[in-house]
Parts: structure tokens; C-alpha cells; sequence
């Protein structure tokens, strides 16, 4: 490893940054930036996607909730939801009740699956009087169907933010938003192909709580956090070491343990790809022709520039090949499915997807995890023994 001394110190300072938001379970940050201007609100919004430019330009302050992970061990959630489901909801219910949410005010339920929608409902119930939100998404892709529905859904979430703080959003304001957030997507793009091209400069757990950041601080302070990283991470070098090139996918909404990332890299993995913040990389490149209707333009992106998702419905296939690509653009050498208990649209899609693997021989293995999973000896062993197989045989 070689560098600049200062350059190393500079560059484990901004990790630790993402690191200390990604253990903040009371979301300090956003009690600071709201002291900063008391009238401020910030509005807290659910895996996976959102259309945050709307938020940013309403003044208000868009925050990702994902849970508590293994910081928080859920009691008063788990009798909100059956045993059955996913375990992002009981973690949820059980910061609301803990008063972990108390400076977010309103949240937003995206259309993503079944638990997610009631989620909603129960939120009315046991946070009454804040704003709640279910926003759903088109499943027509038409765009004189899917696209009309979408951008009068879009229209009705600005006056509800509106009729909540006060602020008419005007054209130019949501313009303004839409070239912060393609600045950041470019942003998270140039930082993803560092990680691709030498995954040995950043690992995926440091990697994670940088790209989480951008769910918690506004998208002003991550682009200028992301500029750092990048400045930081093209002064250094490190040598590789013998580790096979996976990608991850599944793992789009519930949050995979940091304990299980550092264990699949410790078991000779290098990740060169994954879904876990895929609300982030959601659109893919710019949204362009914004000057004349920025509402229509962030609908269209939806229809037209979105990555191929489980939580998307899919009726011709594309979803495989999508991954295939993928393995393809990281010259990745096996993908591993990883997906948490109970999660519907990722476990439905999974057969197929591993079919798709099969058509093009690219290597792959499966498991299931759940956010506070505490053990990881067997996913060690089962990657372990999928990177030595590689390694020896691929």
C-alpha cells in the first residue's frame, strides 16, 4: 500500500464520517441541520426508491429508513407484524416507538411490496398526526398509461408536501434538485467504477457506509462527501490479493448485516457489485430535458431509465439477462444470491434468475439472511468453499 501518510488519514476520516451516520440510530444530523433553521423539515421515506428532487425542492430534507439492523433488538415491533414477513417492518415499528424518528416529519411508503404498502397504515396508527405518504409506482410502462398515472402521482405528492410546509416548489426549483441528484448519481458512478476496477482500494463494508451517507445528510453535503472519497481514493495504491470477483444481488430492501458483508469479503471475495442501496443508482445516468416540465422528465426517467429490479414487474425475461450484463461489465467471476427471509419479490425471482446463470454458465450459490443475523459460520463456509471451487476449477 502506498500513499501520502496525511492522504491514508484523510482517507480513514471520511470513512469514519460514513460510518458514525450509519450508527446514529437517533439521526443526529438531522436535529443539527434542522437547528440550523428551525422552520426546516426533513421527510423520511422507505426502501427503495423515491423520487427525492420533489422532497429536496420542497426545502425539506429526504432521509432513507432502513431499519436498525444489528444495532437494535426488535420486542414492541414484532407484535405489529406476523413471523412470516420480512424483518424490516418490526424494526421500523420498534425505532417509531422508541421515539428514534422523532425530528422526521412525514414519512413516505413506496410501492414496493405487500408489507411495505400496510406499513403505511400502521404508521397512521401508532404516529398519529405526522404526515404519511403511500406513494405508488405504475405498472404499465406505457407511457400514455403508466406515465399519465405516474406523473399525477407525482403532482399530488408536491401539493401534499405543499399543503405540509408551506413552499410552492416552481419549475426552477425542481430543475435545480435534478441536476444536484444527477451530479450525485455521476458522483456514485465514477466512485463504482473505483470499486469495480481495483476492489481492493475500498472495501464493500466501507464502500456501503459511504453510499448509505447519501440517505441520511442532504444531496449538497454527499456530492461534496463523494468528491472527497474519490480525490482521496485515486491518490493511493494497494495490491490485490487472491480473491474471486462476485456480485450481489437480492438485497435491495432489507439490509444485509455488515458482519455478513465482512464475512463473504473474508472468505475470498471481492464484491464488485451489489443492490443494497439500489434506491440510489435507481435511475440510471441523467434525467435530461428537464428545463420545460421537470415533473414529466422525472416521470419519464422512471418509465424509461430504471435498472431491472425484482420489486419491478417483469414479464418478458429481461431481468436475467440485465444481471448477465452485469457480470459481464464487472468481469465478475460468479454471482451470489442473497436475499432476506421471507422477501417475496426476490426469492419468486430468484429461480429464474439462476436459470439465466445457467444459460450463460456463470457461477452462482444461494442463501438467505435476516438484518440482525448475528452468525455467520455457515454463509463463511458456504462462500468459502464457492471462491476455492473457482479459484481451482473455474
Amino acid at each position: 500500500m502506498t500513499g501520502n501518510k496525511n492522504t491514508f488519514e484523510e482517507l480513514e476520516e471520511a470513512l469514519k464520517f460514513g460510518w458514525s451516520l450509519l450508527d446514529d440510530l437517533n439521526f443526529q444530523y438531522i436535529s443539527d441541520w434542522k437547528n440550523d433553521n428551525p422552520s426546516r423539515q426533513a421527510i423520511g421515506y422507505f426502501p427503495i426508491y423515491v423520487p427525492r428532487e420533489i422532497i429536496h425542492a420542497a426545502g425539506m430534507l429526504p432521509v432513507g429508513l432502513f431499519g436498525g439492523g444489528s444495532h437494535l433488538q426488535v420486542i414492541k415491533g414484532d407484535a405489529y407484524f406476523q413471523s412470516y414477513i420480512c424483518h424490516l417492518p418490526r424494526s421500523v415499528i420498534e425505532m417509531a416507538l422508541d421515539g428514534n424518528y422523532a425530528d422526521i416529519d412525514g414519512f413516505i411508503f413506496p410501492s414496493i411490496c405487500d408489507v411495505i404498502r400496510n406499513l403505511s397504515g400502521v404508521f397512521k396508527i401508532i404516529i398519529p398526526g405526522k404526515f404519511i405518504k403511500y406513494l405508488d409506482y405504475p405498472q404499465n410502462f406505457d407511457w400514455g398509461v403508466g406515465g399519465e398515472f405516474y406523473s399525477l402521482e407525482l403532482w399530488k405528492l408536491q401539493q401534499e408536501l405543499f399543503e405540509l410546509n408551506g413552499i410552492q416548489v416552481s419549475s426552477r426549483d425542481l430543475n435545480h434538485s435534478i441536476i444536484l441528484y444527477n451530479k450525485n448519481r455521476r458522483l456514485i458512478s465514477q466512485l463504482q467504477n473505483i470499486r469495480s476496477a481495483t476492489p481492493w482500494k475500498i472495501s464493500t463494508a466501507d464502500f456501503y457506509a459511504v453510499m448509505r451517507a447519501g440517505y441520511v445528510i442532504s444531496v449538497e453535503d454527499h456530492n461534496n462527501y463523494l468528491e472527497n472519497v474519490i480525490t482521496l481514493l485515486g491518490q493511493i495504491e494497494c495490491e490485490p490479493e487472491d480473491k474471486i470477483r462476485v456480485i450481489i444481488t437480492g438485497s435491495f430492501c432489507e439490509q444485509p448485516p455488515m458482519g455478513m458483508i465482512k464475512t463473504i469479503e473474508n472468505a475470498g471475495c471481492y464484491i464488485v457489485d451489489d443492490d443494497f442501496q439500489l434506491g440510489a443508482m435507481w435511475i440510471v445516468g441523467d434525467i435530461i430535458d428537464v428545463s420545460n416540465d421537470p415533473m414529466q422528465a422525472l416521470a419519464r426517467a422512471y418509465l424509461e431509465q430504471r435498472v431491472l429490479s425484482s420489486s419491478v414487474y417483469d414479464s418478458d425475461g429481461s431481468k436475467g439477462n440485465f444481471l448477465a450484463r452485469l457480470v459481464k461489465k464487472h468481469k465478475a467471476d460468479g454471482v451470489i444470491f442473497c436475499a432476506p427471509s421471507f422477501c417475496d419479490p426476490a426469492l419468486l425471482d430468484r429461480p429464474e434468475l439462476e436459470k439465466t446463470m445457467d444459460k450463460y454458465h456463470i457461477k452462482h450459490i444461494s442463501f438467505r439472511y435476516h438484518e440482525n443475523l448475528g452468525q455467520f459460520q455457515v454463509i463463511k463456509e458456504q462462500v468459502g468453499t464457492f471462491s476455492d471451487s473457482i479459484k481451482l476449477w473455474a
